[in-house]
């Protein structure tokens, strides 16, 4: 995927860094995997408002993406690279040999015409989704499960990828996207490379109105309210606001929120980078 730097013919297109979509192959998503979205506007079953900043958006058709990877030893077939509009990664049409079809999150690296395969007969190449124990340690690796048979779950994001440091006996040590070293059963499924559409972190909308698009309506800062409706709201002309904190007045930097007794600390053998 590349990114295109537009000229700045009216002001929306000023500041605007856009996707090429080079790597799309068909606009036309596959109908039998395709399920009603439904849209809230952040209101609940009453009609109430429970979360901001939620309203209007394009239309939308979730697609179903194949997390699980349990097929098996059977061959599939990338038919298509298209774009989904309710992820940030590329999303691939695969065809097994049976004749059953499935959408999975497309890696670095996926052509069309190329064949993938998951289970123990699978090699450790691009786009091929084996068990932990079989992965050779150094592979970079994304979609990876936390318990067998869950799906993935981890580095599922445009560009983000993890990768397998070391094995310790029923365990392997992972490094997270955000440098976290955890132990995770050996028994989980993984993909071999990184998600596709990297660039993705580069591009600029340019202007409000592509936010509202997406479903985003304008987001007030807390600075901004009264002191009833916000802990840094209120004061003569313009505050700073003291320290930065949350609506319910959560600080909103430096402070720990992890519980201390969580039982999943004994996985975790290295904090993330902070």
């Amino acid at each position: 995927m590349g990114i295109k730097k537009l000229n700045p013919v009216t002001p929306g297109t000023r500041f605007k860094v856009a996707p090429t979509f080079d790597e799309i192959t068909s606009s036309k998503p596959e109908k039998s995997l395709l399920v009603t979205k439904k849209r809230t506007g952040g209101r609940n079953n009453q009609g109430k408002r429970t979360m901001r900043y939620i309203g209007g958006g394009h239309k939308r058709k979730y697609r179903l993406i194949d997390f699980m990877r349990d097929k098996y030893d059977v061959s599939g077939k990338v038919m298509t690279i298209e774009y989904d509009p309710n992820r940030s990664a590329r999303i691939a049409l695969v065809e097994y040999a049976d004749g059953e079809k499935k959408y999975i999150i497309a890696p670095q690296g996926l052509v069309v015409g190329q064949t993938i395969i998951s289970g123990t007969k699978a090699s450790p190449e691009v786009g091929n989704a084996l068990f932990l124990k079989d992965i050779p340690l150094g592979t970079v690796i994304h979609n990876i499960e936390m318990k067998p048979g869950k799906g993935g779950i981890i580095a599922r994001s445009a560009g983000s990828f993890a990768q397998l440091t070391s094995r310790d006996g029923r365990y392997a040590v992972v490094t997270m996207p955000s440098g976290e070293n955890r132990l995770i059963l050996s028994e989980c499924i993984a993909t071999i490379g990184a998600v596709s559409n990297a660039e993705h972190s580069l591009i600029r909308s340019g202007k409000a109105g592509r936010s509202r698009w997406l479903g985003r309506r304008p987001r007030v800062r807390g600075v901004a309210m009264n002191p009833v409706d916000h802990p840094m709201g209120g004061g003569e002309g313009r505050q700073s606001g003291g320290i930065p904190r949350t609506r319910k007045g959560t600080p909103s930097r430096g402070y720990k929120t992890r519980k201390p007794k969580n039982p999943s600390n004994r996985f975790i053998l290295e904090r993330r980078k902070k």
